[in-house]
């Protein structure tokens, strides 16, 4: 099967996202500039660059009550900053209430009753159970083409991590087991891990 993506694929789901997969999810947390705290879960997420370290998340369609956006951009358009949660199969329920579209202002760590933890360089919260958290500071956001689809880039300037995932001196994901995005409603979590040498080690 071929098909162009500009005059539909014809399949009673879009299979774009179940063929670029897995994909890390992005736990976005944010704090807007009148102090209200929002986290919500993006699936079109990934570091970007070692030094220093960045990351990417793009934020697609919008909410009624936010202008050609959702509140996690429209809160770093305020403040500049953000802070990226990992997400552990543990946590995958609380994950999933998060993804529900509340009005402006509410709180979705209380709607999937997670506890929060400070950030240190950065205003915003975290979540406290997550296995790892990068505080980060916005270096652009770039709009791309199509309705309400923002590139959000920013610069990882403080990095959580859970010590009991710190194995020989290595943050060991089986210890939390990731949880990724697949296509449509699936997801996977990571179980197994295997080596590989490159031909220049």
């Amino acid at each position: 099967m071929f098909y162009r993506p500009e005059d539909g694929h014809g399949l009673p789901h879009n299979p774009f996202n179940a063929i670029v997969t897995p994909r890390p999810i992005g736990w976005i947390s944010t704090r807007d500039s009148e102090g209200r705290d929002n986290l919500a879960p993006y699936s079109f997420f990934n570091a970007v660059a070692y030094v220093p370290p960045q990351v990417m998340f793009a934020s697609t369609g919008t909410k009624d009550d936010r202008d050609s956006t959702k509140d996690s951009v429209s809160a770093i358009r305020e403040t500049g900053v953000f802070c990226v949660n990992i997400v552990s199969c543990a946590l995958q329920d609380a994950m999933n209430a998060s993804s529900a579209t509340l009005a402006a202002g509410l709180d979705e760590f209380e709607h999937a009753e997670l506890e929060k933890a400070d950030c240190v360089s950065i205003n915003a919260a975290r979540v406290a159970a997550a296995p790892a958290s990068l505080e980060c500071k916005m270096t652009k956001i770039i709009d791309l083409q199509g309705s309400n689809n923002f590139l959000v880039l920013g610069e990882v300037i403080g990095v959580h991590m859970d010590d009991a995932c710190m194995k020989e001196g290595r943050f060991d994901v089986t210890t939390f087991q990731p949880l990724a995005r697949l296509g449509y409603r699936d997801y996977s979590v990571v179980k197994e891990l295997f080596e590989l040498n490159r031909p220049d080690d």
